[in-house]
């Protein structure tokens, strides 16, 4: 099966950015929660992080998060936000500001980290790029939230209560807009957007190490499809339910 020449045209990773090269922080912000998912590419060969920025946006989500304990990520975001413009590409385990300044010039459009890094956040909201630090207590979550975070990334989730945990953090905190990650998968996804999350940080459920090394682009798209349509799904019932 190839995958190299014969790809179809791109979607765009918002509707209202008319020019992806000046996507601004609302545009960002509409796609993660338009998505609803957030993938997160952890691998340790740059070239397959480079594909998977690729058979993201190909499967129908255009959004990824290159961890900076790929080697080479500043590389792999220049290339991605260079070759494809659609694409929201940002970085994750960013834990120091100087860290984070270099992954904007690469041409990140988000910054993460898997727990509450202040400078990066600080940094972030001085150079108005989307940001959402990893938080698990209540302190925590406020304090990024206070910081002036978009998002407040609830990691590792699942490993601390799973969904009732997330429902439990919304109900004195319903303002804060929370992504759930970490340990969130196809069985357990719809059940964190229903307890209130915005969207969710997805890796290996959703991009398989696997997949990447045999190129097995199709295995990519099928789940992405499932994600998706969780997305949907819930997004309707929520709608229909009137929250």
């Amino acid at each position: 099966m190839r995958h190299g020449r014969n790809r179809r045209s791109l979607p765009n990773a918002t509707e209202r950015c008319k020019n992806p090269e000046r996507m601004t922080k609302a545009d960002v912000c509409a796609s993660i929660e338009k998505m609803g998912i957030i993938p997160a590419v952890r691998v340790n060969d740059p070239e397959q992080a480079r594909y998977a920025g690729e058979a993201l946006v190909r499967a129908g989500i255009p959004i990824a998060e290159i961890t900076m304990t790929v080697p080479k990520g500043l590389e792999v975001i220049a290339h991605l936000a260079k070759e494809l413009p659609d694409l929201v590409v940002g970085a994750g385990t960013v834990l120091d500001a100087d860290l984070a300044q270099r992954c904007i010039d690469a041409g990140a459009k988000f910054l993460t980290s898997p727990g509450l890094v202040l400078e990066v956040v600080n940094l972030a909201v001085k150079k108005d790029v989307v940001v959402f630090p990893g938080a698990l207590t209540p302190s925590e979550v406020i304090a990024a939230w206070k910081a002036g975070s978009d998002y407040v990334k609830i990691y590792p989730c699942s490993q601390v209560g799973g969904y009732p945990y997330v429902r439990a953090l919304k109900v004195p905190l319903p303002q804060v807009r929370m992504i759930a990650s970490g340990g969130v998968n196809l069985q357990n996804g719809m059940h964190y957007l229903q307890a209130g999350a915005v969207a969710l940080g997805v890796g290996g459920d959703l991009i398989p190490r696997e997949a990447l090394e045999r190129r097995h682009e199709q295995q990519i798209h099928e789940l992405a499809r499932r994600y998706l349509a969780m997305v949907r799904e819930t997004h309707a019932l929520q709608t229909a339910g009137g929250k």
